[in-house]
């Protein structure tokens, strides 16, 4: 099973969805948001596993999401390439509500994040100039412009700390850093999926802007879940889409699976036995 979806809030489950399975996946880092669900879209030969990344009764804070245990157990089940779902508010006048975005960048600006699985006894630093799969995006965006949806590419998401909503004075800062969207899940996923060796991308969907606009209402949770309640039909449709067209054996080439090739500083003699045993699922390509 090569291939995951992280549901965010307003896609708490995937109604069409062929369910074959639920799963429970003990990891070393505890437990996964949810049970994993199985199952494939009526008509694709892809097996799909998906995950709500806040749970099925979105009941975990966008800071103390399980991100650890969540790519973990993505990984021993074998998927190789995660399609991420995000709610967004918009830093530009252009990205609309109900506009979608595949961004290419993101700037952190979370503060008290667990961000990687390494840890003293085993030192790496992975390359993260490219946050996003640009391989993966490709496909995704190509599949989204063939449908007639409006979406915008090479764009930079600022991942906020949260819980609470940006502050005027915030939003219009990070308007002045030319970013696109604003969210609060994109990391330290998208390192720890890059740590993982798995490609990763993000269709965020645009639910309001944020509260930079005059003349619009300051963004609320009311107003992310009904605009995201828009969203979901056409997501749906974009995902059945995306699995419907995917070649057998996805390859075009980037370098998501080769990402701790140099990334690690630890001599081998050197690394924690504790430390690889609970990492091992991640490393041993490259030590056995």
């Amino acid at each position: 099973m090569k291939y995951a979806i992280i549901g965010g809030s307003g896609l708490l489950e995937l109604s069409d969805l062929v369910i074959e399975k639920k799963i429970d996946i003990p990891t070393p880092f505890g437990q996964m948001s949810d049970e994993v669900t199985v199952g494939y879209f009526k008509g694709t030969r892809h097996k799909i596993a998906f995950l709500p990344r806040h749970g099925k009764n979105h009941t975990i804070m966008p800071g103390t999401i399980p991100q650890k245990a969540n790519v973990w157990g993505l990984k021993y089940i074998g998927v190789e390439k995660v399609i991420a779902i995000s709610a967004v508010g918009s830093l530009k006048e252009e990205i609309k509500p109900t506009d979608l975005v595949i961004p290419s960048q993101i700037f952190d600006r979370t503060k008290s994040r667990d961000s990687t699985f390494f840890e003293d006894g085993l030192v790496g630093h992975v390359p993260f100039g490219k946050p996003i799969c640009p391989s993966l995006s490709k496909f995704v965006t190509k599949i989204i412009n063939q449908l007639g949806y409006t979406v915008h590419t090479d764009e930079t998401y600022i991942c906020m700390e949260g819980p609470a909503f940006s502050t005027r004075a915030e939003s219009e800062f990070y308007r002045s850093l030319k970013a696109g969207v604003i969210g609060m899940t994109a990391l330290p996923e998208a390192k720890l999926y890059r740590e993982a060796e798995i490609c990763y991308t993000i269709i965020a969907t645009v639910t309001d802007y944020d509260c930079w606009k005059e003349g619009e209402e300051d963004v609320n949770v009311q107003m992310v879940l009904q605009t995201m309640a828009k969203n979901n039909e056409a997501i749906h449709k974009i995902l059945y889409a995306i699995f419907s067209n995917m070649p057998e054996d996805f390859e075009e080439k980037c370098e998501c699976s080769n990402s701790l090739m140099y990334a690690i500083n630890t001599k081998k003699e050197g690394i924690d036995p504790q430390v690889y045993r609970k990492l091992r699922l991640l490393l041993r390509k490259y030590y056995e």
